[in-house]
C-alpha cells in the first residue's frame, strides 16, 4: 500500500517540490496513457485537440490554444500534422477570414470514438492509485492549477496594459515638474521709440 502525507515524504528538496513531483506525477499519468492507448492510438496531445474540436467544430488554432492549454507554436505543427494524417480538415473560418477552422475529418472522429474508452480506461487507472476519500479534492486542485493557468496570458496582458498606462503618467509627470521647475521667462522690455528728427 502506498503511504501517504507525510510518511511518504522523504528528506531532501525534490521531495518538497511541487514542480518536481507534479513532473514525476505526470511521467507516470503519460505511461499508464501509454499503455492503455498503444502505440496505434492518439497521443495524449492529439486526443486533446480531437476532443476540443469535437466539443464544438470550427474552432479556430487560437481558440484550441485556449481549450487544449497547447501552446501555440506546438499546437500549429500538431494541427498540421494531424491534418496531413487526414484526422483533421482546415478551411477558412466564415468569421474571421484570416484565421482557419479546424474540424474532425470522419477518419479523425472514428479515431476519436475508438480512443475514448481507452483514455476514459487510463484516467480509471490514474485515480485508483489515490484512496478514494482524496479523488474528488485531487481532481478540484488540478482543475484550480489549471484555470491559473488559464488566466497567465490574460493576466499577462493586463499587467503591460498597466505598465503602459503607469509609463504614460511618468511621463506626464514628468513634463508638468519640468515646466513648474523652469524659471519664469523675462517679458520682453518694450523697445523706446526713436525719437523723430526734426525736418530741416
Amino acid at each position: 500500500m502506498v503511504k501517504s502525507g507525510k510518511q511518504a515524504r522523504r528528506s531532501g528538496t525534490l521531495a518538497e517540490s511541487p514542480s518536481h513531483l507534479m513532473h514525476r506525477a505526470l511521467q507516470l499519468a503519460l505511461d499508464i496513457y501509454s499503455e492503455e492507448l498503444g502505440s496505434d492510438g492518439p497521443t495524449q496531445r492529439q486526443f486533446a485537440v480531437m476532443e476540443a474540436v469535437s466539443v464544438k467544430e470550427g474552432l479556430t488554432q487560437t481558440d484550441l490554444v485556449k481549450a487544449t492549454g497547447i501552446d501555440r507554436s506546438t499546437l500549429a505543427d500538431l494541427v498540421a500534422r494531424m491534418t496531413t494524417k487526414g484526422l483533421l480538415t482546415r478551411e477558412r473560418s466564415a468569421l474571421d477570414a484570416r484565421a482557419k477552422a479546424v474540424r474532425l475529418s470522419p477518419e479523425g472522429q472514428a479515431v476519436l470514438e475508438a480512443a475514448r474508452p481507452r483514455v476514459e480506461a487510463a484516467d480509471r487507472r490514474i485515480m485508483a492509485l489515490l484512496p478514494k476519500g482524496k479523488r474528488d479534492g485531487f481532481l478540484d486542485l488540478l482543475s484550480e492549477l489549471s484555470m491559473a493557468a488559464d488566466a497567465v496570458p490574460d493576466q499577462a496582458k493586463a499587467d503591460a496594459k498597466a505598465l503602459k498606462k503607469a509609463q504614460k503618467e511618468a511621463k506626464r509627470a514628468e513634463k508638468a515638474a519640468k515646466k513648474t521647475a523652469e524659471p519664469p521667462k523675462k517679458a520682453a522690455k518694450p523697445k523706446k521709440a526713436k525719437a523723430l528728427e526734426p525736418v530741416a
